[in-house]
């Protein structure tokens, strides 16, 4: 078989590990790496690898020397070979082979769906735990040869791969722990339910960006379906319904909730969204990737019951009554307005008459006393004001500085305003 045209791995790690490129480096994983080489090896001595390899966008199409490879790479665990230009499944198991101790792998936006990955070659993935497949498009006949190869396998990435439907594999994949399938066209939640058969292990599902617009199916089986999976990530989906919301707590794991963005929400305040969903799902202890406290529990619960008391009795959620029990019927909250006072009736003194007058309280004093000119008969430079609080001890306050608003002396209805001619 003719070698493919373009770049080879060996080529670039060359290229880039070469000790003009990549000097020696100390500290805590930033060891160096020169392993023995074949007797007479052009490249004994001459690269400096360290045990993570980043050889993103770099043109690569095939692998290249496979026992350059092994010499090299004995020592790397991740190797990140997104944006390339691989598109043989061949290409990636001789480089993967020749990585004995092979962890984490990326292959995220390579055209690797222009081949069919047969089960020898994926049998070269065996040793890998977290496998990234992002915008490689890879069908699902390949996601299933890769689960059937990899017994390992804890952390997988299918974003950006346009699925609309789930295909299930023949054989269910028992160490995955994580999922991260989003950006994709799941709409229907008899696909979501595929992944749960797929997958019984599941810790971590991570749904973002895909519309799914109802989760339809029965508490008993949802709890069958996932019954390990602690964290589950909807945020963007096309959640509409409080009864959808209501049913992930028929997981009997799930610990943390992140749920921004979806049309449910939008008419409801931050402080709402959270509150609601916080009193919905007793058992979470994170929600958007904040943690819940005792305390906020607490009020959140309060909140709720106060929040539907007013409510019709057929729209009132069953989760009411059970904080109901736990609480009992709270009493509404009294509304306290905390804006200052724009206005205030006070009495205006002026030597023997008392007139009654609304004031506002935003203007200042040198403004009261133009308004005051046609009361008291007075210029306003011959004015002078006293403020007496009905309730201060210490007697009328000369209102002496001009541009002190008035709502500042804190006047308030019943207050009293005298009025006197400044002494010639």
């Amino acid at each position: 078989m003719d070698q493919p045209s373009g770049r080879s791995f060996m080529q670039v790690l060359c290229e880039k590990y070469s000790p003009e490129n990549f000097p020696y480096r100390r500290g805590p994983g930033m060891g160096v790496h020169v392993p023995a080489t074949p007797q007479g090896s052009p490249m004994k001595d001459r690269l400096n690898l360290p045990s993570v390899l980043v050889l993103n966008s770099c043109g690569i199409t095939c692998a290249g020397d496979e026992n350059e490879i092994a010499a090299f790479c004995a020592h790397v665990f991740e190797l990140d070979l997104s944006d390339n230009k691989l598109e043989d499944w061949h290409e990636v198991s001789k480089i993967v082979s020749n990585v004995p101790h092979l962890e984490f792998l990326n292959l995220s936006s390579n055209p690797l769906s222009l081949s069919v990955l047969e089960r020898s070659c994926a049998g070269s993935f065996a040793g890998v735990r977290k496998l990234v497949l992002n915008n490689s498009k890879a069908s699902w006949e390949t996601v299933h040869t890769i689960l059937q190869e990899l017994p390992d396998l804890e952390e997988l990435f299918l974003c950006l791969n346009d699925y609309e439907t789930v295909s299930c594999s023949p054989v269910c994949c028992q160490s995955l722990k994580l999922l991260h399938i989003t950006d994709n066209n799941l709409q229907d939640w008899t696909e979501i339910r595929k992944l749960g058969i797929m997958f019984p292990s599941l810790d971590t599902l991570i749904l973002a960006n895909n519309n799914l617009t109802t989760i339809e199916e029965s508490e008993d089986s949802l709890a069958r379906l996932f019954p390990n999976l602690r964290s589950i990530n909807l945020h963007k989906s096309g959640l509409h319904c409080w009864e959808d919301i209501d049913k992930l707590n028929s997981f009997p794991k799930l610990k943390e909730v992140k749920l921004l963005g979806i049309p449910l929400l939008q008419s409801y305040t931050t402080e709402e969204r959270r509150k609601l969903l916080i009193a919905r799902l007793p058992s979470i202890t994170k929600l958007n990737g904040s943690i819940v406290a005792d305390g906020e529990r607490e009020d959140s619960e309060r909140f709720f019951i106060r929040y539907y008391m007013e409510f019709p009795e057929e729209e009132v959620p069953f989760r009411y009554h059970e904080l109901v029990t736990k609480y009992g019927k709270l009493e509404p909250l009294a509304v306290v307005d905390l804006r200052p006072q724009s206005s205030a009736k006070v009495e205006v003194h002026f030597q023997d008459k008392v007139e009654e007058m609304s004031i506002r309280l935003d203007q200042t004093v040198a403004e009261l006393k133009k308004h005051l000119k046609t009361v008291v008969q007075l210029s306003t430079s011959n004015m002078l004001l006293f403020y007496l609080d009905q309730e201060a001890p210490f007697g009328p306050e000369e209102m002496k500085y001009s541009s002190r608003a008035l709502h500042s002396y804190g006047i308030r209805d019943g207050d009293k305003i005298y009025v006197e001619p400044r002494m010639k």
